[in-house]
């Protein structure tokens, strides 16, 4: 049976209030597949979110962390912080961490071993610019993120992790990227990881979508072989939404 992660990424949006009464109205929709949904939400806002979904099978959790366990790194969250706050769920390597603040794949790497020491599930966001997609490298660059992204994982571990892919070429350009171009590059993203690791793995992992996943696209998006959910992000901030997109994978 398939499986499914619909994942809720705030990005630097919501203030408290706003963010509780959210949960609220998602609790009330009375999704069947709870335990398919979590919210990643601003440091800020982890511990009333958690607080609020306490006796829910809803997940919840950060947007980044940092790989070492303490330390001088002024402004930086740990894992034992983030896990003290019990959360299930960290978005690592997310497009705008790599662009705008020179996130690597060295420090994703080492972002990836940290959560899964503790027991926290990473969502490790990858995708190729639009100078890539139109060079027609975007399958090389998405190979060699994943090959170092994964580095010295043991199959056992990298089974534990759950990819995004990004299509930063349809974000902002005025391009749309087709459910058959994401199922295209999900299906391979699995195929790479398989032959890095084997078949059990690779069928085993689950693979968002992280482009732009609305009520609208959901369904037909999610009825794709290779596609087990979404990373997402403006239809994440509104309950309705959100609800439908988690209700679109629950039917199927």
């Amino acid at each position: 049976m398939k499986r499914f992660l619909i994942a809720g990424n705030w990005k630097m949006n919501k203030l408290s209030e706003d963010a509780e009464e959210f949960v609220r109205g998602l609790r009330a929709k009375m999704l069947p597949n709870e335990k398919d949904v979590c919210i990643l939400a601003p440091f800020t806002l982890i511990a009333g979110v958690g607080k609020a979904l306490e006796g829910s099978a809803i997940g919840f959790g950060a947007q980044n962390v940092h790989f070492e366990e303490s330390g001088a790194y002024t402004g930086e969250v740990s894992v034992p912080m983030l896990k003290e706050l019990g959360i299930t769920h960290c978005i690592v390597g997310h497009s705008e961490r790599r662009e705008y603040f020179n996130e690597t794949d060295d420090t994703v790497n080492r972002k990836l071993r940290a959560l899964l020491d503790a027991g926290i599930t990473p969502i490790l966001c990858v995708g190729e610019s639009l100078e890539v997609r139109e060079a027609g490298g975007e399958q090389t660059f998405v190979a060699g993120q994943l090959i170092a992204d994964f580095s010295g994982l043991p199959a056992a571990d990298a089974a534990k992790v759950v990819i995004a892919y990004e299509p930063i070429w349809a974000i902002g350009t005025g391009k749309t990227a087709t459910p058959e171009q994401a199922e295209e590059m999900c299906a391979f993203i699995r195929g790479v990881l398989s032959g890095v690791y084997d078949n059990a793995t690779g069928d085993s992992l689950l693979i968002l979508y992280g482009g732009s996943m609305k009520p609208g696209n959901a369904k037909e998006l999610l009825e794709k072989p290779d596609i087990n959910g979404g990373l997402i992000g403006g239809a994440s901030l509104k309950v309705d939404d959100f609800a439908a997109i988690a209700m679109a994978a629950a039917s199927l």
